[in-house]
C-alpha cells in the first residue's frame, strides 16, 4: 500500500503544478519524479521514454490511447521509468 506521505506530497505537487505560471515542472523534493502539465513537457524531459498519465491519488498510470489517459481529476504527465522507480504501476484493466 502506498504511504500517505507520498500521496500527500504528490497531491501538493500537483496543486503547485497547476498554479505554476511558467509551465515548468515542479516537485517538492528531488526524490520525486517531476510532474508535467503537458505531454510535450514530459517528452522533453525524457525523450527516449514513454510518457504516461499518472493518477496521483492511486499511483496508477495510463498509456496514451487508454480511456483515462489525461482524464482523471488528480493527475499529471510523467515518464514511465520514473513512475515505475517510485512504485507506481500501470493500470491492470487496460483503461
Amino acid at each position: 500500500m502506498r504511504g500517505a506521505h507520498l500521496i500527500l506530497c504528490r497531491t501538493l505537487t500537483a496543486a503547485l503544478l497547476l498554479l505554476s505560471v511558467s509551465g515548468a515542472s515542479t516537485s517538492l523534493a528531488q526524490d520525486y519524479a517531476p510532474l508535467f502539465q503537458t505531454e510535450n513537457q514530459a517528452q522533453q524531459h525524457c525523450p527516449t521514454d514513454t510518457v504516461v498519465w499518472l493518477n496521483l491519488k492511486s499511483g496508477v498510470y495510463h498509456l496514451k490511447g487508454q480511456r483515462y489517459y489525461a482524464n482523471t481529476r488528480s493527475g499529471a504527465f510523467v515518464c514511465e521509468k520514473e513512475a515505475d522507480a517510485e512504485g507506481d504501476r500501470q493500470t491492470e484493466n487496460g483503461q
